[in-house]
């Protein structure tokens, strides 16, 4: 049974400049005391065609946890511009929150992004290379896909099944949470296929266009 349980996420400061930081107010409860730290890190995938070009934005060490309920905010500066690729630079990607503890990822929270420019004459013909501080961000924050994955938080053998490679899924799936095998980095062309809906991050990211017009900040995930 995982011991943490993210309830709530709010987008802040969105949509809003390129170059203005990520900001996410995360709530997550503690069903009893961690002794050792949570790690939290922020992911920016800088293109669908390969994980070369994730950016790990920032990470953050939680802890020691008590048992209750807690809230942050984290905040992370923008990518690197020079380490994403001019193709992919305009249109829509995707950033990670993710959570591990023991080094075991237990819980990835993401988000599609579309970057786009804010004049319409430059959106109609955009520039040949990508003008970075004309961009804005636009995070779709009422779509959020949910994966968690079953860890030993102890030092006990942890129940359950798992999967090929000894890693245990959580079979306890809630609030449109799906199930993954393993725990390699989220990007756009790197999941097995099975774990899809139309909410999914695992979808090619063309088809979250028509999508990223909502305008609520606010991710509600209790159950």
């Amino acid at each position: 049974m995982a011991k943490v349980h993210i309830t709530n996420v709010v987008v802040l400061d969105n949509p809003s400049s390129f170059f203005n930081p990520f900001q996410f107010e995360l709530t997550f409860e503690c069903i009893e005391e961690l002794k050792e730290d949570l790690e939290w890190k922020m992911i920016y995938v800088g293109s669908a065609e390969s994980e070369e070009y994730d950016q790990v934005l920032d990470t953050i060490y939680v802890g020691p946890v008590p048992e209750g309920r807690h809230i942050f905010v984290f905040q992370a500066d923008p990518p690197d511009v020079t380490k994403i690729p001019e193709q992919d630079a305009v249109g829509v990607t995707i950033v990670l929150l993710t959570c591990s503890y023991r080094g075991q990822e237990f819980v990835r929270v993401g988000y599609f992004i579309n970057n786009e420019y804010a004049d319409q004459e430059m959106r109609e013909n955009p520039p040949p290379k990508p003008m970075f501080d004309k961009l804005t961000r636009n995070i779709l924050a009422t779509k959020p896909r949910v994966t968690r994955f079953k860890i030993n938080w102890d030092d006990t053998p942890a129940n359950g099944h798992t999967n090929g490679n000894g890693e245990h899924i959580d079979d306890d799936m809630q609030c449109g949470e799906t199930e993954m095998n393993g725990a390699s980095t989220l990007s756009a062309n790197n999941h097995p296929e099975g774990t899809m809906d139309e909410n999914s991050l695992a979808m090619p990211i063309e088809n979250g266009v028509n999508a990223l017009n909502e305008n609520s900040n606010s991710l509600a995930m209790e159950c």
